[in-house]
């Protein structure tokens, strides 16, 4: 499990630079102290939910994103797919998922 603290510190310390916040400026606006903080960003501790989407606001980053290091943009195709699907009825939605399986198995 430490792997995915130490690369989701590496990118809420990247954003915060980029964004020239200091440690003590956000661990104060997120309820932290700035020990939890600074070991939060060297892999060491982790943020609690509601902190991790306090956090997320802040530096507008989606959850995803600083967890998972998934980009924006990659979560953003997910949702155009996401959106018209969960608008279908539910027996429709499994049809559609197993033809995409199928495509995605004939693709490969």
């Amino acid at each position: 499990m430490q792997d995915y603290k130490i690369g989701m510190g590496a990118r809420i310390k990247q954003r915060r630079k980029e964004l020239k916040f200091t440690q003590e400026a956000i661990a104060e606006q997120i309820g932290v102290s700035v020990k939890h903080f600074s070991e939060t960003e060297r892999g060491i501790s982790g943020f609690s939910v509601e902190n991790l989407i306090k956090l997320s606001d802040l530096l507008h980053m989606s959850l995803d994103e600083m967890i998972r290091g998934t980009p924006a943009d990659e979560h953003a195709q997910w949702e155009l797919l996401l959106e018209p699907l969960t608008s279908l009825p539910k027996e429709k939605q499994k049809d559609f998922i197993e033809l995409l399986l199928l495509a995605i198995k004939l693709t490969k």
